[in-house]
This record gives C-alpha cells, sequence and structure tokens, in this order.
C-alpha cells in the first residue's frame, strides 16, 4: 500500500479537480485499492454536496473510501455497515478539529451557486486555502479512517441499515456499492447535516451515468441535477436531516430502527426512482 505524501496531496488536488473525488481516491490509494469510475462519480459531492455548501466534499469522498474498506475487511455485511458509519464518525471527529467546521461555505466563504461569488473566490486566490487544508488534512484523515476501522463496535445492530445504504439497495446497487454510502448515515456518520440519503442517490446515478459514458469527469452531470430536483420536489427545500427526519440520532442503532420502521420512506423510495 502507497502511503500518503504530504507533498503530493496538493498535486492530486490539482489533477483531480475536486476535494471530494481527491479524498476517495487517496484513501484508496492508502488502502491499495483504486476505484477510478466510483471515484469519478464523487466529483458531484464536493462543494458541500452539488455545491451547496454543505458537509466539505472531503469528508463525502474519505466516507465513501473507508466504506470500500469496510466492506473488503468484514463478511458480515451488518457488521460492514456499521464499521462504516463509525469510522465516518471518526473521519468528522478529526476534520471538525483541523477545520473548527465540516462545511463548505464555512470554509470557503463561497457561494457556489452564484457566479459572481465564485468567480471572486478563484480569482483572490481563497481557493488556495483548500489546497491547504487538504494537505495538512490528509495524513490526519487516513490516521482517523484507520483507527474508525479498527474500532470495537459496541453498538451494532443485529440488522443494520442506513438511509443511504435503503436508497443504493432500491437502485440496484452491490453489496459493496451500499456499504461503500453507509456513513452517509443521518447526514454523515449521524451527524444530522445535509440528507445523507441524498449523497447516496446523486452518487449512485452519477456513477451508473459514468460508466455509461466512460467519463473520465462527472462535470456537468445531468442525472445528478434530476436526482437534486427530485429531492426538492418531495422535501422543499429543507435539505438538512435532523430537520427532515425529526431526530438527532445518538447511536447506529437507533438511526436504523428508524429507518426499519419506515422514516423517510417517501423521500427514499422517491430518491431511488430518480
Amino acid at each position: 500500500m502507497e502511503t500518503i505524501q504530504l507533498q503530493d496531496t496538493k498535486k492530486v488536488f490539482r489533477k483531480l479537480g475536486t476535494c471530494s473525488r481527491t479524498f476517495f481516491y487517496l484513501l484508496n490509494r492508502e488502502f491499495g485499492h483504486l476505484k477510478e469510475a466510483e471515484e469519478c462519480a464523487a466529483d458531484l459531492l464536493c462543494g458541500g454536496l452539488m455545491q451547496r455548501g454543505h458537509q466539505c466534499g472531503m469528508l463525502w469522498g474519505a466516507s465513501l473510501a473507508v466504506g470500500a474498506e469496510s466492506f473488503r475487511r468484514f463478511k458480515d455485511i451488518n457488521q460492514a455497515i456499521s464499521v462504516a458509519i463509525t469510522a465516518t464518525q471518526h473521519l468528522m471527529k478529526s476534520f471538525a478539529e483541523r477545520s473548527n467546521t465540516i462545511d463548505c461555505l464555512d470554509i470557503t466563504r463561497c457561494n457556489f451557486m452564484s457566479k459572481w461569488s465564485m468567480a471572486k473566490y478563484f480569482f483572490s486566490g481563497r481557493f488556495l486555502a483548500c489546497f491547504t487544508l487538504a494537505e495538512k488534512w490528509a495524513p490526519e484523515a487516513i490516521q482517523a479512517a484507520i483507527e474508525g476501522l479498527d474500532q470495537e463496535q459496541m453498538d451494532e445492530p443485529q440488522l443494520c441499515t442506513s438511509c443511504a445504504c435503503e436508497v443504493a439497495k432500491k437502485m440496484g446497487a452491490s453489496q459493496e456499492e451500499m456499504v461503500m454510502v453507509a456513513g452517509f448515515a443521518g447526514g454523515l456518520g449521524l451527524s444530522g447535516n445535509a440528507c445523507g440519503a441524498l449523497g447516496a442517490a446523486i452518487w449512485m446515478n452519477t456513477l451508473a451515468w459514468c460508466r455509461k459514458y466512460d467519463k473520465k469527469s462527472a462535470f456537468p452531470s445531468p442525472v445528478a441535477e434530476r436526482t437534486l430536483e427530485t429531492f426538492f420536489d418531495v422535501n422543499g427545500s429543507e435539505m438538512l436531516c435532523h430537520k427532515i427526519s425529526g431526530q438527532h440520532f445518538e447511536t447506529i442503532s437507533d438511526h436504523a430502527a428508524f429507518i426499519k420502521n419506515g422514516g423517510c420512506e417517501k423521500l427514499i423510495n422517491a430518491l431511488a426512482r430518480s
């Protein structure tokens, strides 16, 4: 396995173009299993989930990577899902300690939906702060991922699932793909932030599109835009998990039970059809 070198993180970021894809690639490389199409599909998670300013794309990409590694380590899918969520929680704690926030908007101070704001972000050189953050967090992300994957599971439901897993499953995902998105649960690691089911649907649809057309970049992705439109049709403008679900999930078991009892079922089904 190739160890991340601090000096090449910025180089990888410049080459791949998005923070989400960069960290999916970096962690995959560290674990010794690159996934080109899957990494390409992660492009649309940058900028805080399709550039909406929510959780930093570095976290979405890193979560996909620990999900992939969890699937490889554990034969039991319930255990793999649980570990993927736990590892994502470790990543989020590490990232928050490094950046004092998990949200893209707080880090970049850029509204990527505004051409003027985006132009200012690039021409002012403010984008360089993201490269510096990536360089500093990369080795810490690896350490957090390893610790999370090695963590003994104290709260592991016998039948574990997540909102993201259910969306992926209904969309025809393989078991590996289901575990890859598992950490998106409850707004990434049960944090209650931007909807993990939405993130999973965007990634799944973009992955299918990238594979079909042999894409090397996921931009622009019409399928991702349609997925987002479906989400807004069902859910209005609210994107935060804790407001959509009406709860903060304290444990993996709490979230699994919520999903098994029909929680967010309408939204999950709509996204799966998107």
